[in-house]
């Protein structure tokens, strides 16, 4: 993280360099997503789909996603095969499709366009003035949230996000139109490609070395946020976190560089201060005062704000939306109100069931910081309780360079068990295994199989006591394996289930 701080990385001159123009999405004829399952092109496909665009897709494997996307009128096939491109006239990929993919060979042999994934999002963006939340943990929550709030407004809001929103059954949804409507979109910084979208405002929560597979060095990673604050929209804004030693020097960069930036944190010189952070059972609270002034504009109050989730990272999260509002007209009591409406995102410490008092979390948290504060949030819901943790590391190179945090991060529960590293889309590095994050010298943290967890913490867990499955692979699946588990070894009953 030596690079954090160094303010001699400049942002791409001119500020608001020439980009692409968006395709139209009206003239990308017939859409065929290959890999249509994933979270991201998934959403790209519905969008398109309640636009009126003919799609059809496929991706390797059967999944509730691809079935609620035939419902929706896609025609999707699994497996993948070049016989699937008949009669398509664009062709959308995201970087986990290799060139040796036979959709991706059949359609580059018929001379089909082929569009990145955040090409296709651009083009469904139309002329809706875009908030794109980036950052290297927290996106989906906050895009969830601001979706959310506008839509409590009264705006309708289009949103792409990267989970299902709690109460609302979708990652996608394709509301009013026009240059006065609001598209919101998590922008992935994973390939460097959400560079795309213009946006008139971006969110950034943070910025932290990751995807360390693609960008190779800490410091590539920090000037691709210094090229995403340089794809604003001319007049757009930059809101993002005082608190955040990444995001505090990609602040002073922007305004260095002429950008309006707004800052929100706990900080006292951040230009929206978050105050008085409660955080107890499923719920959180604050005190929001803000104080500054954005393209000739003065705002400056204070709100009391009530989340239906808890943590002091969704206080954070719901300050950046906060912000957000404030810019496109909304006032402090009708902001608090609709933050007050969300309960929640898919895989964002939701809670699975209870069986004899033990409450089984599920949590997306795949970098050391996003652990350490889902950690933070079970810590101060099992409020003097034990809180048991089963993770599973995401990526080999991701476990080689942050093994250490990893463990610091999970020595914060009084039992963690390390799976084995789910590989993704990577294959395996000599050495790297989940014992460089067991053998950091952490007793809390030890390796374990999923069954020997299991088995493990139902026979130790009380009521009252906290249990998460932990990361971004499949480990959401031993969920369900967890509250069986104590059903036999407690007796009791499944007496409460909550999903997104």
């Amino acid at each position: 993280m030596t690079e954090l701080m160094n303010l001699e990385m400049v942002l791409p001159a001119p500020l608001n360099p020439p980009f692409p123009e968006r395709h139209a999405m009206d003239a990308l004829g017939h859409v065929h997503f290959i890999g249509i399952g994933g979270a991201g092109m998934s959403a790209i496909a519905a969008l398109m789909l309640q636009a009126g665009v003919t799609v059809s897709g496929s991706d390797r494997a059967e999944s509730s996603t691809v079935e609620s996307l035939r419902a929706a009128g896609a025609r999707v096939s699994v497996p993948q095969s070049a016989e699937n491109i008949v009669d398509v006239d664009t062709v959308v990929i995201s970087t986990a499709i290799h060139e040796d993919n036979p959709e991706l060979v059949a359609a580059r042999a018929q001379g089909l366009p082929v569009l990145h994934r955040s090409e296709a999002l651009a083009a469904v963006m139309g002329l809706s003035q875009v908030v794109a939340v980036a950052g290297t943990h927290g996106k989906s929550t906050t895009s969830s949230m601001i979706s959310v709030m506008f839509d409590q407004l009264g705006r309708d809001p289009s949103f792409a996000v990267g989970t299902v929103i709690a109460g609302r059954g979708t990652n996608a949804h394709l509301g009013a139109q026009g240059p006065d409507s609001i598209f919101v979109a998590e922008a992935d910084e994973s390939d460097g490609s959400f560079v795309r979208y213009r946006p008139a405002i971006a969110v950034v929560t943070n910025v932290e070395p990751d995807h360390l597979d693609f960008y190779k060095t800490d410091e590539r990673v920090f000037e691709a946020f210094n090229r995403f604050v340089g794809s604003l929209a001319p007049g757009g804004v930059l809101v993002t976190c005082a608190d955040d030693p990444g995001a505090a020097s990609l602040a002073a960069r922007s305004r260095a560089a002429g950008v309006p930036v707004v800052t929100y944190g706990e900080s006292e010189d951040a230009d929206l201060r978050i105050r008085e952070i409660t955080s107890a059972g499923s719920s959180s609270s604050s005190t929001m005062e803000w104080a500054f002034e954005c393209r000739g504009e003065r705002f400056e109050g204070e709100q009391e704000l009530v989340l239906k989730v808890p943590g002091i990272h969704n206080q954070l999260n719901a300050a950046a939306a906060f912000i957000t509002a404030l810019l496109t007209g909304a006032q402090g009591p009708e902001i608090a109100a609709a933050l007050g409406e969300f309960v929640g995102a898919d895989r964002r410490f939701t809670l699975r069931g209870e069986v004899a008092g033990v409450k089984v979390f599920d949590d997306y948290a795949h970098h050391p910081t996003e652990v350490f504060r889902a950690l933070q949030t079970g810590r101060t819901v099992a409020d003097g309780h034990n809180l048991y943790v089963i993770f599973q590391p995401h990526l080999f190179s991701r476990t080689r360079e942050f093994a250490k945090e990893f463990a610091e991060s999970l020595s914060k529960a009084d039992r963690a068990y390390v799976l084995d590293i789910y590989p993704a889309r990577e294959l395996p590095i000599e050495g790297v295994t989940s014992k460089l994050i067991t053998d950091a010298g952490f007793s809390e943290v030890r390796y374990a199989t999923a069954e020997s967890a299991i088995e493990d913490i139902a026979s130790c867990a009380q009521s009252g006591d906290i249990v998460m499955t932990v990361g971004a692979g499949d480990v959401t699946a031993l969920g369900p394996r967890l509250l069986e588990a104590l059903q036999i070894r407690h007796g009791g009953d499944l007496t409460q289930k909550s999903e997104a």
